[in-house]
């Protein structure tokens, strides 16, 4: 983990480009699908979700979480990648779901840095590292 600056901007840039957007989407989608057929099932796709820890921390404090809640929460979650709702997803839906998300992180920062700590193999960092390599290039 490190602590890196970001802005919206950053985001953008890492989604508008194709080749290193589409790479990093295809890598991370075929870690996840782990029997290899193409598709991301609920339960590929729930260890992920689980990672993100979405309502089982409150300001970075472990918080007692109903079963129920959690179920509902990461089936949501899963609904919103299935667009087609066929139980499954396929690499278009991760995809578009994933830019979807992505863009609306970059709406929420707007143009104004801010620091955040990211894991290092996450969609962000990997930004923040495209944009750092961009600007040595033109340095």
């Amino acid at each position: 983990m490190s602590v890196e600056v970001l802005d919206g901007t950053t985001i953008v840039s890492f989604v508008e480009d194709e080749e290193a957007f589409n790479g990093l989407i295809q890598d991370h989608f075929s870690r996840l699908d782990t029997d290899k057929d193409g598709l991301l099932s609920y339960a590929e796709m729930l260890k992920e979700l689980q990672s993100l820890r979405v309502i089982e921390t409150h300001f970075g404090i472990d918080v007692k979480t109903d079963p129920d809640e959690l179920a509902s929460v990461y089936g949501s979650l899963f609904f919103q990648f299935d667009h087609d709702s066929n139980g499954s997803v396929d690499l278009e839906e991760f995809k578009a779901e994933m830019k979807e998300m992505m863009l609306a992180m970059a709406s929420g920062l707007g143009c104004l840095p801010v620091q955040m700590a990211l894991e290092e193999d996450s969609f962000l960092k990997l930004a923040v590292e495209l944009e750092s390599a961009k600007l040595t290039a033109c340095a």
